[in-house]
């Protein structure tokens, strides 16, 4: 999910408490605290050696120790935490939304909001496990080499029916 399309969602629903399912059933504590918004700019070369670059846009959420709230924050408080940020970093609207949350049952990671959906009024985040990739096998190579694609040969005629030396078939 882009940034601009996550910001909107929450623009859309101010009077919503948010909340995030980290897993099927699991979810942040309602006291957690939106700490940072980071801006990463990546830039990598893949085993292709093609160059890629990309910004993502991480949230850091974090539970305090004193579970302090049985509420979640209110879509507007988080808006106001963004109004903030971006007072002080141009956010990348085409940047990829990360979502970086960890407790003492839970590894510290960075997931993908997978939807967002509303439930009892709540916006309800429900993140995603992000995985690699090979960039250079989607583009049709294997370590900037070409992969040699599988051929099929679907109806062509049997040997000796119509393919006789001289045919022109082989």
């Amino acid at each position: 999910m882009k940034w601009n399309d996550f910001k909107t969602q929450l623009q859309r629903n101010p009077e919503m408490r948010l909340q995030f399912e980290y897993q099927s059933d699991s979810w942040v504590d309602a006291s957690y605290h939106l700490t940072e918004i980071k801006q990463a700019q990546i830039v990598s070369v893949d085993c292709g050696g093609k160059m890629n670059a990309w910004t993502e846009v991480i949230l850091q959420l974090w539970e305090p120790d004193n579970k302090d709230s049985k509420t979640a924050m209110e879509v507007s408080k988080a808006m106001k935490i963004i109004d903030q940020v971006e007072s002080a970093v141009a956010l990348h609207p085409e940047g990829v939304v990360k979502i970086e949350f960890g407790n003492q049952s839970f590894e510290m990671r960075q997931m993908l909001p997978g939807s967002i959906e509303i439930a009892n009024g709540n916006l309800v985040v429900k993140l995603a496990a992000d995985k690699t990739q090979c960039k250079a096998m989607d583009r049709g190579e294997t370590c900037g080499v070409p992969v040699k694609k599988k051929v099929s040969l679907v109806g062509l005629p049997i040997a000796g029916e119509s393919c006789d030396p001289g045919s022109g078939c082989c």
